[in-house]
């Protein structure tokens, strides 16, 4: 990877078993008007076999074939072949090594209906024709699913909206993110030629919002900052997803690709205002990170995020694609040692004169170097940093990489001390060597006369370095894999998504929830110096600042009209750079139904809502877990078809009976679930839990109510007066979530006692089932503290 380069579309999972489930279905009675084909090809497939068409781009084969260029009633693809059905008139299984001859791939065998499937390259299909029994080849058009029309998201929409229950939400709530702008920081937005779509088709099939958008959504995305030339518009497909979950919100693009202080520059310029140039952007999400980014501070990215968010912008950030996983399913992406052990010996390919290298063997052996062994075909980056803050480096440090017979590959030798002042070097081999290949790291700690007489030559800073390869299982095994001595393997985010302003996304893939992407960044970022503001060194922290990431995880492998992997008729979007977007998104809705919720709540709520993701819900895997659209909107809105609950605020008797200064003693009842009035002073009958098993329970609707509660007035002499409230649900084993006025849903016992102020009072209380589901209908008490007035 370069640096800079985002975290792209990983590698695609579709297999030959999804090529089995294509159909052939209709088309129009325009696009099947014409001659006769070509032997025993369709009149389509003899025109797409000519030399002219087989050599040209699938989208333009598409228009001369008067086809759709993808969806419905386009050719399936799978790289550059297309599906076709071989039906033969008799000896169908007998045929098959004559088409393997011709170069097809067989995807399915029928001797009922005497068809092969078979997936070949257009220029192949003349062979095809000739194979003997053949009786006739036709094309394999995508089938029409049942994913709904057209409106409100487009042709394609991401099987995110689902798995985070986002269409759901967008139906209870009555929400879709109008009058909200979220703003996307990728590559580029509509300058790669060869996609397979452009932005101007996206909006005619409905995937992004514009003037010609068939569902309504007219306001066409701003571009504030569209000039990487060479990106393959990553950012449009960021667009699709937000759309997709939230067709309502306005969408805003700027490029990160600008080095690090254009990056952050194009952050603010998001979130300005509209008046001032800017988006008015209340959401923002990217998917890109720098190599320089520090390890150990925040850099001018992450100071640009934490600003935004500050100022009202919930910031969302992928977390990265670097965990690495070995055989023994330990995770390796990292190692990171709490000082430079200076050992006075170095490899000899080193040169003469360099003999300060770290000891990488944190025990009482000492080891110059750090196997790693990586893949055939491989690339292989590794970023080293060292605990020193920006404009403050000390230290001066190379790192070499060597082979297996301690031959020099790469080293990056910069002069850190009176050049960059970035405590930062970065090495990346491939290996083509034809096998996997163990690669040694080695680090020198340079100073004297031969490097820069201002590097010191005693300083022992806390290093680390990760190695990156974007999820593409380049490193397969390191010499020191388990955290010991204090050491530490295994986390890999770094940069403005280690920021304490933004929220880091890690993936869940579309088709599992049960299970994060192996190469989702786990965390946790410790930073031991203050932000990089400015020109001068920043000072070291009081204390190390330990942050859990990431935060959150949201769908990847979603469909979309152009980006990633393709397959099965349509394009998949992998990587964290998918999942943020997601999350991005369903922040939208929050806000559409909340536009007073700030950066802070939108987080509380995410977290606290979301969905165990297997056994992994552990804050530096999946942090709070998947995103769950309708939990987090349950935490700060009411649905829109919720009934009853809201009772009058005088309501009840004898609410002027009160003891003074307590409300201890009240009444049952039942906010929500029609019970007895409330101060009654009766009880209603205990809810009666089912026997039946989890799986039943689940299929119920969950409900909340208030089992006691404090009279609907409560008088005190003083400024304050106690209540207490005990909380049922149907569901064994609830737990409860509860918001007083208009603070934050938080988690609160069964039994909930506090004081409040003199004035008018709401609670809110939701249960939640072992499952993770949240009833959707709040129990809602209101009641006042009233000041008592002696006579």
């Amino acid at each position: 990877m370069k640096p800079g380069q985002g975290f792209t579309g990983l590698v695609g999972r579709s297999s030959i078993a999804t090529m089995m489930v294509a159909l052939l279905v209709p088309a129009s009675a325009a696009a099947v008007a014409g001659g006769p084909g070509d032997g025993n090809l369709s009149q389509r497939l003899a025109e797409l076999s000519s030399p002219s068409v087989s050599a040209a781009p699938p989208a333009r084969q598409a228009r001369i074939l008067h086809l759709a260029a993808h969806g419905p009633g386009s050719l399936v693809r799978y790289g550059d072949r297309v599906l076709v059905e071989v039906r033969f008139d008799h000896g169908a299984v007998a045929g098959l090594g004559d088409l393997r001859a011709t170069g097809a791939r067989i995807a399915n065998v029928s001797s009922r209906y005497q068809t092969v499937t078979v997936a070949a390259r257009p220029d192949e299909l003349s062979e095809l024709s000739a194979v003997p029994r053949v009786a006739g080849i036709t094309e394999v058009l995508a089938p029409i699913t049942a994913a709904g029309p057209l409106c409100p998201s487009g042709s394609f929409v991401t099987e995110g909206d689902e798995q985070l229950r986002a269409a759901l939400a967008r139906e209870e709530f009555g929400v879709d993110g109008t009058g909200v702008t979220v703003g996307i920081l990728s590559d580029s937005f509509d300058r790669d030629t060869e996609a397979e779509t452009s932005a101007s088709q996206d909006v005619a099939g409905g995937d992004l919002p514009g003037s010609a958008n068939p569902c309504g959504n007219t306001a066409p995305v701003s571009a504030l900052d569209d000039t990487e030339a060479g990106g393959a518009d990553e950012g449009r497909a960021m667009a699709q997803i937000v759309h997709d979950l939230a067709p309502g919100a306005k969408l805003a693009f700027a490029t990160a690709f600008t080095s690090e202080v254009g990056f952050a520059a194009n952050i603010r310029k998001l979130a300005e205002p509209v008046s001032s140039g800017g988006a008015g952007a209340g959401v923002i999400a990217d998917d890109v990170f720098y190599y320089a980014e520090p390890f150990f501070q925040d850099g001018p990215v992450a100071v640009a995020a934490n600003e935004v968010s500050e100022t009202g912008a919930s910031y969302f950030s992928a977390a990265g694609n670097e965990n690495v996983v070995d055989l023994q399913q330990r995770d390796i992406g990292s190692w990171e040692a709490p000082e430079f052990r200076d050992l006075p010996t170095c490899p000899a390919a080193l040169g003469a004169g360099t003999h300060h290298c770290m000891d990488f063997d944190p025990g009482s052996g000492s080891d110059n170097t750090f196997g790693i062994t990586v893949a055939d075909g491989a690339t292989m980056t590794v970023d080293m940093q060292w605990a020193e803050p920006w404009n403050g480096v000390e230290s001066d440090l190379d790192l070499f990489l060597l082979d297996s017979s301690g031959e020099l590959l790469d080293w990056s030798t910069g002069d850190n001390v009176g050049n960059s002042q970035k405590p930062v070097e970065v090495v990346q081999w491939k290996n083509t060597t034809g096998s996997a290949q163990e690669v040694q790291l080695a680090v020198n700690r340079c100073f004297g006369e031969s490097c820069n007489p201002a590097a010191s030559g005693t300083t022992s800073p806390r290093l680390k370095f990760v190695t990156l390869d974007n999820g593409a299982k380049g490193v397969t095994a390191t010499e020191y894999p388990e955290s010991a001595e204090g050491d530490t393997v295994g986390p890999t985010i770094f940069g403005h998504a280690g920021a304490g302003g933004a929220i880091a996304v890690g993936a869940v893939p579309f088709s599992n929830s049960e299970n994060p992407e192996y190469y989702s960044s786990h965390g946790p970022v410790t930073h031991y110096f203050g932000p990089v503001s400015g020109a001068a060194a920043a000072p070291p922290l009081s204390e190390p600042d330990e942050l859990k990431k990431p935060e959150l995880a949201a769908t990847d492998g979603g469909v979309n009209t152009f980006f990633g992997s393709s397959g099965g008729g349509a394009f998949r979007f992998y990587g964290t750079s998918a999942a943020a977007p997601h999350a991005a998104a369903v922040a939208a809705l929050m806000i559409d139904a909340d536009p007073l919720l700030g950066p802070s709540e939108v987080r509380a709520a995410l977290a606290e809502s979301g969905r165990s993701v297997g056994p992994y819900w552990h804050d530096n895997v999946v942090g709070g877990g998947l995103v769950d659209a309708v939990g987090a909107l349950g935490l700060i809105a009411e649905p829109i078809s919720s009934e009853g609950g809201e009772e009058e605020e005088e309501g009840g008797s004898g609410g002027e009976e009160e003891e003074e200064g307590e409300g201890e003693e009240g009444g049952f009842g039942s906010a929500g679930e029609g019970g007895t009035t409330a101060g009654s002073g009766q009880a209603t009958a205990a809810p009666v839990y089912s026997q039946a098993s989890s799986a039943v329970e689940s299929r119920r609707a969950l409900r909340t109510f208030l089992r006691w509660h404090p009279r609907r007035v409560i008088r005190t002499r003083h400024r304050r007066a106690k209540a207490v409230f005990w909380f049922g649900s149907n569901e064994k084993g609830a737990t409860f979530i509860c918001r007083v006025d208009r603070t934050l849903f938080r988690h609160c016992k069964r039994r909930y006692a506090r004081r409040f102020a003199v004035g008018k009072h709401v609670l809110r209380v939701t249960a939640r089932d072992t499952a993770g589901n949240f009833d959707r209908t709040p129990a809602v008490y209101r009641f006042r503290v009233k000041k008592h007035r002696a006579r």
